[in-house]
């Protein structure tokens, strides 16, 4: 793990966010291989899936509501700004780390204590013989799963605090490689789980022991863990030497608290969102699409939101920064800019390509030894709609992330909670009209309402974002992806055809299990990716060259 040249260039962004990316690549990759095992053991229907996904969730959101954005949003500004200090801000650091040390291990504590009624508040009670929501034997799954999950709270904010320290020291490789080694305990414990348990059913709550319940989730909270420890190996390496700190007065950890307060309203609002989520997806049962399936099919949605999106915002965020503090709105227009054309130029490839294969994708997941192949068809096409449904609002979700970094680089948290707000009122709406729906169809209501919502929210950060910095140089950024949709036309048919030829729309070769899944995926999406890399060069896209020209330089210099 090295540390990152200071982003003060395009090749000092350009080799941080290559390096972000390697990590996340593999990361992602062991995530899904996790995923696709954990899919195959749980099912992606039925009450173990179901239950288990609620539980593992819970302290994802509950970390998401006291520490996610606030972290990311206000301490990399803070710590830039206090590294100008005489002690380089180790002092400040110090005191922070301190403070949300306390703070996370006391709110992990009473979450646990409290797992049966977040549980309850997450999850829809099933009235008598109606079939939408969780059985009284269901929650007591769910509950058993959350004491061994919620844990993770304390894990995760730790991690996220000191990644986000080494981020603002420029260090970047270990926040985006510690996540592999939280995949590879959670597979080796998934392994374990089969080993051990072997066929044993595990599609309803009442074939569960504490044993089984214990490998599962324990596995899981111990990746977390291990993830959070692998990041303090590298806290000299930043210049650090870590003493608590208690006196939490006089550092401007004051200044900081004020920042937060808009940006902790923003993730309470999105978090309260994802309750009704949770509780409306639960109405379809365990036979219908639901909450599992949800969640495999946002882990697919955020894989090259993650792999291209994060890698290339995060470097690019603390230059802006630098940019704000400074002043210097008009090289901060450059880098948002600059970029929202090198996420556009992969992310819109990935979203149309995953379009095209979600079939062989949700295969993938859904292809599960305990279910006869009628089923495994059902689930991997229902999936599939949602995946879909998701991938329409891929680029505007991701364009939003970027916007609202540069809010956040100029110090102002307010103006993200009115639009975020805006959008949680959207989803609610959205969610409560798909509760309504019949139950094969909520799954597919709730993608559908977050993408109108997406799209919704995009036009409205960027006007405000404009009022703000008075003009944005939006009109090269629109030329290109003009350009990049221009060439998904012939990739998109090249790969349409393909699915065609391997059977991906009916019960042909690329829905008939995991290996043809993934033989599918590859091989559509090479032939989409040549098409597309031709069609841009004949198009003479100034976005190819840029992102040639770093391997063709290696290339020189390598004979």
């Amino acid at each position: 793990m090295t540390t990152v040249p200071a982003p003060g260039t395009p090749t000092g962004v350009g080799r941080a966010s290559a390096l972000l990316a390697s990590g996340t690549i593999v990361s992602r990759v062991l995530g899904f291989v996790s995923a696709a095992v954990l899919a195959q053991t749980l099912g992606t229907f039925g009450a173990a899936a179901n239950t288990f996904t609620i539980a593992n969730q819970l302290p994802n959101n509950i970390y998401a509501i006291i520490a996610g954005g606030l972290l990311s949003a206000i301490l990399v500004p803070q710590i830039v700004r206090a590294s100008k200090d005489a002690d380089g801000g180790e002092k400040f650091i110090n005191r922070v780390v301190t403070l949300g040390v306390v703070a996370f291990l006391i709110i992990a504590l009473i979450a646990t204590v409290l797992a049966g009624p977040l549980v309850h508040l997450y999850a829809s009670q099933q009235s008598s013989g109606s079939g939408r929501g969780l059985s009284e034997q269901d929650f007591q799954l769910a509950t058993a799963f959350a004491y061994w999950c919620l844990p993770q709270i304390f894990f995760y904010a730790l991690y996220s605090l000191l990644g986000e320290v080494l981020n603002a020291r420029r260090i970047f490789g270990p926040f985006t490689w510690a996540p592999v080694i939280n995949n590879l305990v959670a597979i080796i414990g998934l392994l374990a789980f089969n080993v051990v348990f072997g066929a044993v059913s595990r599609t309803d709550s009442a074939s569960w022991s504490p044993a089984m319940i214990a490998v599962i989730a324990g596995s899981a909270t111990l990746g977390v863990v291990a993830q959070a420890i692998f990041l303090i190996m590298f806290w000299r390496r930043a210049g650090l030497r870590y003493r608590p700190e208690f006196r939490w007065r006089g550092v401007g950890l004051g200044k900081v608290g004020r920042a937060a307060f808009w940006t902790f309203l923003m993730i309470l609002i999105t978090q309260l969102a994802g309750i009704v989520q949770s509780k409306v997806a639960t109405l379809a049962g365990n036979h219908n699409p639901a909450n599992a399936v949800l969640r495999y099919a946002w882990l697919i949605f955020m894989l090259p939101h993650g792999i291209i999106t994060i890698s290339i915002a995060t470097p690019y965020f603390t230059r802006m920064s630098g940019h704000a503090h400074n002043n210097d709105f008009e090289a901060l227009r450059r880098d948002l800019g600059a970029s929202l054309r090198a996420i556009g130029l992969l992310l819109l490839f990935a979203s149309v390509a995953l379009i095209v294969v979600a079939n062989p994708f949700s295969a993938v997941f859904s292809a599960n030894p305990q279910s006869t192949h009628a089923q495994n068809l059902a689930a991997t096409h229902g999936m599939a709609a949602v995946v879909v449904a998701y991938l329409i609002g891929l680029a505007p979700f991701s364009v939003v992330f970027v916007l609202q970094r540069v809010f956040y680089a100029l110090e102002d948290t307010r103006t993200p909670f009115l639009f975020q707000t805006f959008q949680s009122v959207l989803l609610v709406a959205g969610m409560l009209v798909s509760a309504t729906f019949p139950r094969q169809s909520i799954a597919l209501g709730i993608a559908v309402s977050t993408t109108v919502a997406d799209f919704v929210l995009v036009a409205a950060a960027a006007l405000l974002l404009r009022r703000r910095l008075k003009r944005l140089g939006s009109a090269p950024v629109v030329r290109s992806y003009v350009r990049f949709l221009v060439a998904l036309v012939p990739a998109a048919a090249v790969g349409v055809g393909l699915d065609a030829l391997l059977g991906a729309f009916g019960d042909g070769f690329a829905v008939s299990g995991v290996f043809a899944g993934v033989v599918s995926v590859a091989t559509v999406g090479t032939g989409m990716a040549i098409v597309y890399l031709g069609a841009l060069a004949l198009l003479r896209a100034p976005e190819l060259t840029d992102l040639a020209r770093p391997v063709l330089r290696r290339l020189r210099a390598s004979r």
